[in-house]
């Protein structure tokens, strides 16, 4: 895997996630998303970019997804595997869970350069709840994934709502 000599770890989209995170609900909700088998990355970025009134593709960089799969998946594997609240364990845990911390900025990062270097124009859908609504579906790998999962992109689209209803964007 080849990274970008260039990387911004405090980017827009970074800077959202953080706000995103506060909100009641979304780290429930991302994380539930999560142990279906969504990227929480995909979901950020998504999310972000309806806010920015731009559809998400779907589409990612080959390098994005390697990362997730071969840096933030396997440390997020290896703190799940860890036994919760034993104390010999509890130090690694709370250490793997930083760097998986670090490892989430990062793939963002690498996200964020794919999505600033691309020129798309504005989406042309009749709503900012219909352009949530799109962009989070599209961050599903496959279709039914996104079925499966409308109560949670409900949750999600109500909170991404909220942004665009008053509370300052990062």
């Amino acid at each position: 895997m080849e990274l970008p000599e260039k990387l911004e770890p405090d980017n827009p989209i970074w800077r959202f996630a953080l706000a995103f995170w506060q909100k009641p609900g979304a780290q429930r909700t991302c994380l539930a998303l999560q142990g279906q088998g969504w990227s929480v990355t995909r979901i950020l970025c998504a999310g972000w970019l309806a806010l920015e009134g731009r559809p998400y593709s779907g589409t990612e960089h080959a390098t994005v997804t390697e990362w997730r799969q071969h840096v933030t998946g396997a440390l997020r594997a290896v703190r799940k595997y860890l036994p919760k609240g034993h104390e010999h364990c509890q130090a690694l845990r709370d250490g793997i869970a930083g760097l998986e911390l670090q490892a989430e900025q990062l793939e963002l990062a690498l996200a964020w350069q794919q999505i600033a270097s691309e020129t798309t124009d504005k989406a042309h859908m009749t709503g900012h709840a219909q352009l949530i609504r799109h962009n989070l579906a599209a961050a599903a790998y496959r279709p039914e994934q996104a079925t499966d999962a409308a109560a949670e992109l409900n949750t999600l689209a109500d909170i991404l709502a909220s942004f665009s209803n008053g509370d300052s964007q990062p």
